[in-house]
């Protein structure tokens, strides 16, 4: 699948999304918005992949928000952030916040330039992977503005909040060493990509249902009350047992000649 902003292609049940306007430094227009939203949505949906990896082709990862192209329009700005429902994600957010509902693992793989909207979208990965000359900034403050992309949902997850404040407040550009050692990124690679199949091949080799039930667990039930998330870990397990595949994961572990591959996700 190719769109004009964003390509697509599964190898080996691994979704590789790549934004596509290197020539622009991947900088996001109301088009890589639409096309964002559209790819992430169709991923979410495919019970047979297993990862997604998410990319930029050139030189940089993203640059950021297209403010010129963005805001010759005001109704691009309504279309940004209009929402029925306070809490519910509008456009500019589900950029981010799609990639935290795709019940695989989702790795942002990142070179270059990772600013404003570029770390927006990539804090919504679960995992991200830079080169070692990669930059990182949330960049909003430099425009007067807060970040509101939805990556606020990972960034209180991730850091203190006294740095939280502080790249907020700045907009700060940091270099690939300072974002590992903030918890930002996940790991520093010289070839990221490889890196990236090496972090998600034993992710692979489970149950795609019990790997799905963590994700939605931790995403939907790190920060709230005790008896919430025991609750919703008993509800998952038993979702899990009584479906085919936890049955599968047992025998391969027993008796792996006689294991049959795992059967394509439950809806989670």
């Amino acid at each position: 699948m190719t769109e004009q902003r964003i390509t697509l292609k599964i190898e080996n049940n691994i979704a590789i999304v790549n934004l596509n306007r290197a020539d622009k430094h991947n900088a996001i227009d109301m088009a890589m918005f639409h096309a964002l939203d559209k790819v992430s949505k169709k991923l979410s949906k495919n019970k047979a992949i297993r990862a997604v990896f998410l990319s930029g082709n050139g030189e940089d990862f993203c640059s950021g928000l297209d403010v010129k192209s963005v805001l010759k329009a005001k109704s691009n700005i309504l279309q940004l952030l209009f929402k029925f429902i306070p809490g519910n994600s509008n456009l500019a957010q589900r950029v981010s916040t799609n990639w935290r509902k795709i019940p695989v693992p989702v790795v942002a793989i990142i070179q270059g330039r990772c600013w404003g909207g570029g770390l927006q979208i990539a804090l919504g990965a679960d995992f991200r992977i830079t080169t070692p000359d990669a930059s990182l900034s949330i960049m909003e403050a430099k425009w007067g503005l807060i970040p509101d992309m939805g990556a606020n949902l990972a960034l209180r997850e991730l850091v203190n909040i006294d740095i939280a404040k502080h790249l907020a407040m700045t907009g700060e550009i940091i270099n690939a060493q300072q974002a590992l050692k903030y918890g930002l990124i996940t790991q520093v690679s010289n070839d990221p990509y490889q890196a990236a199949l090496r972090l998600i091949e034993p992710v692979i080799e489970r149950s795609p249902d019990s790997v799905a039930a963590v994700k939605k667990l931790y995403n939907n039930n790190w920060h709230k009350k005790s008896w919430h998330m025991l609750a919703k870990e008993s509800l998952y397990q038993i979702k899990v047992i009584l479906g085919k595949n936890q049955q599968r994961a047992v025998k391969k572990q027993l008796s792996p000649e006689h294991a049959k591959d795992f059967d394509n996700r439950q809806n989670w």
